[in-house]
């Protein structure tokens, strides 16, 4: 129980510190397009955690354990594929770094972010996929 509302307070700061993010930066940069699709992604992982902490939240209100071997097996594995994934994901970045312009602060938030929707669109389907007996 106490794990789901960490979750709860953690997305909280992270969608106080982005929304003072957001509002303090210039007009020049609010218009960027780059910038509201890094605004854009920081939502949608703040959406996955919170759809996270609701599953976990529900499942300790029932009685039922937080954490069982399925969910440890689809955690592992998650974590496996989305590494893997994410170095290619880093490769990909680092080839078009030279096409582009791109600020070195932008490129490491940009392939943070990327990480984060690797882990999270893996996670959603092996969840809802399921995991083989091997």
């Amino acid at each position: 129980m106490k794990k789901a509302i960490l979750v709860f307070v953690v997305t909280g700061l992270v969608i106080a510190s982005a929304a003072f993010w957001f509002l303090s930066s210039p007009e020049s940069v609010r218009n960027d397009p780059f910038e509201l699709l890094h605004f854009g992604v920081i939502l949608v992982v703040v959406l996955f955690a919170l759809f996270f902490g609701y599953k976990r939240l529900t499942s300790a209100r029932r009685g039922e354990p937080v954490e069982d071997e399925l969910t440890k097996k689809v955690m592992q594995r998650t974590a496996a594929y989305s590494y893997y994934i994410s170095l290619y994901f880093w490769v990909f970045l680092l080839f078009i770094k030279d096409r582009i312009t791109l600020d070195q602060e932008q490129l490491l938030g940009t392939g943070i972010l990327g990480m984060a929707i690797i882990f999270a669109i893996v996670w959603l389907i092996l969840n809802f996929r399921g995991v083989r007996n091997e």
